[in-house]
């Protein structure tokens, strides 16, 4: 599907999405350097698990709000209100006050929005493109992404350190601007059983909780999909150390060590800045490759590029344990970045197959949990490795990786009988 035949609605979002993902990537892959820092690794870690239990209960009520209220309220409200919080994180951290404590609140809040506004932008997409065209739609956003966590790291590598606040004033200013932007120019995209479905505010918050209760009961009876689930939290802990364990990991492990010699000229790297590079290598590859990387899973049955991916994440994460050079470091990274492209186009269209039409928002949403219970358990990772070691913390996180392909296995079996009985 060419990029000039999409919706009007993608095209605006594709472009406002991804100028705030270059804000937000500018320090980000940061925080976990910061909180570590400020709080210690033990304290970061539970911290940040903390903050994503309040994430886990926002996606729910997230995908909850987008097939009842609808895509675009949800997302308005979600970009204003990370905008907001941005406002917050950067007064704390600016020559005013220096709080770490209301700068991990409010980096918690841009968490909590942020879950509201995953499910109704992927139900949009699942809204208005046809089915055989999601899997590269899916990509094009992903690539977007990815093209902000190249530049992103980059700039922020450079201005981090000395203009934090500068760079959460912009982040807060590009998201307020999202949200308003979106509001004037998107249109709604629920079908028209879902918008003009009885208007919940007139039900009291006991019978919204309990109808949300018995919908998600529904999504949880589906075990192919519990298997998706359980599967994507396994595998999650080993992506998900990309913004937490591997900075780390690196700021510890590299000292000052030559990347380049270009005749007499030599560049060195060392922690923070070898991260960087790291986060930035990712980035780039994914820009690169994600399509045609798409294209190519394409022609092999999902079942097996659902294992394989999860193997070679496990693969790859070993490699991070076995060496402290910088360019052994950047060869795990080429692996664990493929094992992530893998998977990048595909698991969303394999969602949009699982969805009835009229819980597209509640199933993309319960699809996150993935990421929103992953990213409660992963930051265990930072205490782990204080306790344990790095190299023990790696060998359990390739474990999850290999417990996840068999989980997958026992999905497509399952979501095969299903279709054998459906025909």
């Amino acid at each position: 599907m060419r990029l000039r035949d999409w919706d009007r609605n993608l095209k605006i979002r594709l472009a406002g999405e991804a100028l705030v993902n270059i804000s937000f990537w500018m320090f980000f892959p940061f925080l976990a350097i910061y909180f570590s820092d400020s709080f210690g690794k033990t304290a970061a870690g539970l911290l940040l698990i903390f903050s994503q239990v309040f994430s886990v209960a926002a996606n729910l009520m997230g995908g909850y709000c987008a097939d009842r209220y609808g895509r675009k309220q949800m997302m308005v409200l979600s970009a204003i209100g990370q905008g907001i919080a941005f406002f917050v994180f950067a007064y704390a951290s600016s020559l005013w006050l220096d709080s770490p404590v209301l700068g991990f609140i409010s980096f918690t809040a841009v968490g909590i929005f942020g879950s509201f506004y995953w499910p109704a932008s992927q139900a949009m997409v699942a809204d208005v493109v046809p089915e055989k065209d999601r899997n590269s739609v899916f990509a094009i956003f992903y690539t977007s992404i990815n093209i902000a966590v190249v530049i992103g790291p980059i700039l922020g590598g450079i201005f981090y350190a000395e203009h934090r606040f500068e760079l959460l004033l912009a982040a807060a200013i590009l998201n307020t601007l999202l949200g308003l932007i979106l509001s004037k120019l998107l249109n709604e995209t629920a079908p028209p059983f879902i918008q003009n479905s009885e208007n919940n505010s007139t039900k009291n918050w006991t019978r919204v909780f309990r109808d949300q209760l018995k919908d998600y009961g529904v999504i949880v009876k589906d075990k192919t999909f519990l298997l998706f689930i359980v599967a994507g939290v396994l595998v999650g802990q080993t992506f998900m150390q990309l913004d937490l364990l591997i900075p780390v990991y690196t700021k510890d492990v590299i000292d000052s060590q030559v990347l380049l010699s270009l005749g007499d000229r030599t560049f060195h790297i060392a922690g923070e800045q070898a991260f960087g590079v790291l986060i930035s290598e990712n980035g780039f590859l994914v820009a690169l490759f994600t399509i045609a990387v798409t294209k190519w899973m394409t022609l092999y049955k999902e079942r097996n590029v659902f294992i394989l991916s999860s193997a070679v994440y496990a693969v790859s994460i070993i490699m991070f344990s076995q060496t402290h050079w910088i360019w052994g470091l950047i060869l795990a990274m080429a692996v664990f970045t493929f094992a992530e492209l893998m998977g990048a186009g595909i698991q969303q269209g394999f969602i949009s197959k699982l969805a009835p039409e009229n819980m597209r928002g509640q199933y993309f949403a319960a699809a996150s949990l993935r990421f929103t219970i992953g990213r409660m358990i992963a930051p265990l990772s930072i205490p782990l490795s204080a306790w344990f070691g790095y190299n023990s913390t790696f060998c359990l996180l390739a474990l999850l990786a290999l417990l996840s392909s068999y989980m997958y296995y026992l999905m497509f079996r399952r979501f095969d009988k299903q279709n054998l009985k459906a025909n």
